[in-house]
């Protein structure tokens, strides 16, 4: 699935039964001109979700990453002694930490380092499953944006971590950060029901990680 602002792209085989709600604009494609007239007539419907279907799924999706500049971004779920959620207030919006992957870095190490640079942390470290010691992607995110002229296309890979909440927290205000703070759960799912509708899936992954439902 792969954001477009608040639409979603559905990429599936011909005649897969998708759960992806009401309002879908369904759309049978064969190569790139039909690819190109099919997101130009979803950017201009009222539908909130568009289901590119073909009868090979890897060529499909293939086709359409061939549109962007592709983007690999790290973030993390952090997660409290308290198991508190780690978030930040960005733009107006409330976020999770996260950047781009620099040339050369492994994908756990720039996770880590954006969420230390952007929340002020000294000291945090990737878990799996609470306890499990596995540093295994806690979810996937992918979302388009257009950046001077050019589209891109940014997947995120995001990580369960842990962190202390004695340490001060202190916002990269160079990057727009203006508040980090911890959530109990009871706030994380109001600010869910407001954020980027990419981060619904790393919250519910998060919430699903420490055994709640």
């Amino acid at each position: 699935m792969v954001y477009i602002g608040s639409k979603k792209v559905v990429i599936a085989a011909d005649g897969a039964v998708v759960d992806i709600g009401n309002d879908v604009l369904r759309i049978a494609v064969a190569d790139r001109k039909t690819l190109k007239n099919a997101l130009q007539e979803f950017d201009a419907s009222d539908a909130t979700t568009l289901m590119l279907h073909h009868d090979g799924v890897e060529q499909l999706w293939d086709l359409y990453r061939s549109r962007y500049t592709f983007v690999q971004a790290a973030g993390g779920a952090v997660t409290d002694e308290r198991e508190r959620l780690l978030v930040m207030h960005r733009r107006g919006m409330w976020d999770l930490p996260k950047g781009k992957v620099d040339k050369g870095e492994a994908i756990p190490d720039a996770a880590v380092r954006e969420v230390m640079e952007e929340c002020g942390l000294g000291q945090v470290g990737i878990v799996g499953n609470i306890g499990s010691g596995s540093q295994d992607v806690l979810a996937e995110t992918w979302h388009t944006y257009l950046h001077k002229g050019e589209h891109f296309l940014k997947r995120t890979d995001w990580f369960l971590m842990r962190a202390s909440s004695h340490q001060i927290l202190i916002p990269e205000t160079k990057e727009d950060i203006t508040e980090v703070k911890w959530m109990t759960d009871e706030e994380v799912m109001k600010m869910r029901s407001t954020t980027y509708p990419t981060l619904h899936a790393v919250i519910d992954a998060w919430r699903a990680a420490l055994g709640r439902k």
